[in-house]
């Protein structure tokens, strides 16, 4: 064991003598770097998508992708509604008009599924003298007066679009249209801000005077994030300054007080550069990453602030060096703080292996920038240390020596390194473990709550799902259940679309589900047409010719069927996209898949007449898949954070039982923060997936400072009790002063105008404070009980 610490501190002295010893041309060349990323930062763009939050693996999204036509996810949403409560006037039919008008010339926006009353594909069919008779349900020759709106409500309800596409009381109408990934008209890849701000710009021009706007879809989401995602920046330099006014106050000096925060920001601006060098931008959902990064630094930063002090002290008065201590600090900390740095990069580079595009997104960014401390924090920080001149330096050190821990409190605390209250703190510790067991089972995977979770409930967004959702009788959320058969099936074969039926009768009787829309529900309605509407005739026919007269004038671009028939979606509308709702439709649909089973031939291709349902599409759909993967993820992602960490404790303290004392906090502290998530229903979801991984990242590095320092001091023949005061002296006031400056720079996030950053702001502190305290009360105490050779001393 000797010989390892002696070889690494040769390590260490190497690069010491090579760092400090090219100061000027590090310090140079650092600063050549830090303007040209600078420059590339500061062209990073938001980048926002609807495919790089889909799980593709997916056997839903597989469906969802193999059949484009029928996705229904990325869905825009326009209503307006009458403020009188009857939209039969002149000015609501002029604004309908011109919103179908502006939502159909929308950038992105597939033309063909545009719909609303005034576009061609909404139509009426009715059963007269002579047969069936229909058209448009607004008529070409439309001109407004009493009569002419008699005509087009009768119309309404004769095209069964009363509750979808208008309003139940007839006081609102909606435009709907599907929004595809790449621009048709130029090739390119849409801008969901671009399309957020046109939809704003609807609301804008045609709201007012009566009738009111109410805009939804994925499109909005992002936009409205986006808007909020500005106040990220505000946070930002709000975190920086309470940072610098808690870093003075810590150090006594400006230049210790500037120097963290230069070279945390320094690591923020190589990323961002970084970014963009790598092609990528920076979506929304991520927003956050650059500010954890930034806290990284800092945290790593006051380790090395108390480590250069630390050395300072230590030298003859009337002689101290600013570059010595440098040096000093730099041997001293370069191998826990490159063992802690290096936890981090690993830990977050795990995330990389859950297959949704905006989470590899998320750990190619949080690793980038932790790996980039290394040479900011470990590299620069100390060079920069180095060049301090102090105008009188015994003054510095004495006032510095006078706020060292020596109270109550930090007695308080080091005697968690011995008993009777290292054994009270591992029964609290057994306590905690089964409390945070047990109510963790109660956080759900996916939204907790209806509404979009990342937006406050009472945000415009989330006002304007609920108006949508009250007023029309069909839910915004649904899920596509694709039924699969042979060609002309529904024409040509009864079995198959009495298949359809049946599911769709099983479906609709399933709780959750609104109301199940099919091909064969307008087959039999259309026949019993064709029967002077006699409800005995509301059947399907067995006669091939019937079901071809009745289905005669149902076209493609009503979504239920394709070109051939071989392809009708079941369409569920769900009461919210809740996780518990989408569960219960979810395993309906798989557990009528398991007792009904298609026939197949010997090839493997679906006998004539049988039906393969595959699932999903719909952007309830989308989540069913999300939520599953998340909860196969959860599992493997923190198997692997948790891996990297304890194999880099091994190798670095060659200590089993050190590792158990730096590792078992934080898996206490993991289990703890999914049941606040429990307790504040937020749900385990893409953008809350890696936040338990970034916690245990930034809070593995307050164990193993603590626990490196502790283990250098018992090696030396120190009792563990003694070594830990010592301990606390230096580095147990940086982790503790760490923790509370970060914990209240994300606290203040709770009042931001997006609610996944306040549940995040709430996340992260506590956190980052449980592992603080984690750290310095339940480590000491776990080895006191697991490293008993050390309590007395060697």
């Amino acid at each position: 064991m000797m010989t390892t610490q002696n070889n690494k501190s040769k390590f260490a002295a190497i690069c010491e003598g090579i760092l400090f010893s090219n100061k000027k041309l590090i310090l140079l060349v650092l600063l050549v770097i830090t303007g040209g990323m600078a420059y590339y930062a500061s062209q990073l763009k938001v980048d926002a998508g609807f495919e790089k939050q889909l799980p593709l693996d997916h056997e839903y999204m597989k469906t969802f992708m193999e059949h484009e036509k029928f996705r229904g996810a990325n869905r825009i949403l326009v209503s307006v509604m009458d403020d009188s409560g009857n939209m039969f006037n002149d000015q609501f039919f002029e604004k309908l008009e011109k919103v179908t008008d502006a939502v159909i010339f929308i950038p992105g926006v597939n033309r063909a599924s545009v719909k609303s009353l005034f576009t061609p594909n909404v139509r009426f069919v009715e059963v007269v003298e002579d047969g069936f008779a229909g058209g448009n349900v607004i008529p070409a020759d439309f001109s407004p007066s009493p009569e002419e709106y008699e005509t087009v409500r009768a119309n309404i309800v004769k095209a069964g679009i009363l509750g979808r596409l208008v309003a139940e009381d007839f006081n609102g109408a909606m435009v709907w249209a599907d929004l595809q990934e790449i621009n048709p008209q130029t090739g390119e890849k849409i801008d969901y801000q671009i399309i957020a701000k046109q939809l704003e710009a609807i609301r804008t021009n045609f709201e007012g005077d009566g009738q009111t706007v109410h805009i939804i879809g994925f499109a909005k989401i992002v936009g409205d994030i986006a808007e909020g995602a500005k106040s990220v920046l505000y946070f930002f330099a709000l975190a920086i300054l309470i940072t610098a006014i808690l870093l003075f106050w810590y150090s006594k000096n400006w230049k210790l007080t500037v120097y963290p925060i230069i070279c945390s920001l320094v690591a923020v601006i190589w990323q961002m550069g970084l970014l963009k060098l790598m092609g990528m931008g920076i979506d929304p959902m991520n927003i956050l990453t650059p500010f954890l990064v930034f806290a990284i630094g800092v945290s790593h930063g006051v380790q090395m602030i108390s480590g250069w002090t630390d050395q300072l002290i230590k030298q003859p008065a009337g002689q101290r060096s600013s570059d010595l201590a440098a040096r000093g600090a730099f041997c001293a900390l370069l191998a826990p703080g490159v063992i802690a740095l290096l936890s981090d990069t690993i830990g977050f580079a795990t995330i990389y292996f859950i297959n949704i595009e905006i989470i590899q997104e998320l750990a190619i960014t949080a690793t980038v920038g932790v790996a980039l401390i290394i040479i900011t924090n470990l590299i620069l920080l100390p060079l920069l240390l180095s060049g301090i001149k102090l105008k009188d330096s015994d003054k510095f050190c004495a006032k510095f020596k006078q706020d060292q821990p020596h109270g109550g409190i930090w007695k308080l605390i080091a005697g968690f390194a011995k008993t009777p209250l290292a054994s009270v703190a591992l029964l609290v510790t057994i306590g905690l473990f089964a409390f945070g067991y047990i109510k963790s089972q109660d956080m759900q995977i996916g939204d907790s709550q209806a509404g979009v979770p990342e937006l406050r409930p009472d945000s415009r967004y989330n006002q304007d799902a609920m108006t949508i959702s009250t007023e029309f009788s069909l839910g915004v959320d649904m899920i596509n259940v694709i039924a699969e058969t042979t060609p002309n099936a529904c024409t040509e074969s009864y079995r198959a679309m009495h298949n359809i039926d049946r599911f769709a009768w099983h479906m609709s009787n399933v709780e959750g589900v609104q109301q199940v829309i099919t091909l064969p529900q307008f087959a039999k309605i259309i026949t019993a047409g064709w029967n002077e509407g006699n409800i005995k005739w509301r059947e399907l026919s067995r006669n091939n010719y019937v079901m071809r007269q009745s289905l005669s004038g149902i076209e493609t671009d009503t979504g239920l069927l394709n070109q051939d028939c071989s392809v009708m979606p079941i369409t569920i509308f769900t009461e919210d996209h809740k996780a518990s709702t989408i569960n219960t439709v979810i395993a309906a649909v798989k557990a009528y898949q398991k007792q009904v089973p298609p026939a197949l031939d010997d090839t493997g291709g679906l006998i004539e007449g049988e039906v393969r349902f595959r699932l999903a599409t719909g952007n309830a759909g989308v989540m069913a898949s999300t939520n599953d993967v998340v909860k196969g993820a959860q599992m493997p992602m923190l198997i692997m954070v948790y891996g990297a960490i304890i194999l880099l404790c091994l190798i670095t303290f060659r200590s089993i039982m050190g590792t158990i004392s730096i590792v078992l906090p934080l898996a206490l502290v993991s289990l703890l923060a999914y049941a606040l998530m429990a307790f504040l229903g937020i749900g385990l979801k893409v953008n809350t997936l890696p936040v338990v991984a970034l916690g245990v990242g930034i809070g593995v590095d307050y164990g193993i400072y603590i626990f490196s320092r502790l283990q250098s001091l018992m090696k030396s023949g120190v009792a563990l009790y003694d070594a830990y005061k010592e301990t606390l002296r230096l580095t147990g006031k940086a982790v503790l002063f760490t923790a509370l400056t970060l914990g209240i720079g994300v606290g203040t996030w709770i009042f931001s105008d997006l609610q996944f950053q306040a549940d995040m702001g709430i996340l992260l502190a506590f956190m980052f404070i449980l592992n603080m305290v984690g750290a310095l009360l339940l480590l000491p105490a776990l080895a006191y009980w697991l490293m008993p050779k050390f309590r007395k001393g060697i």
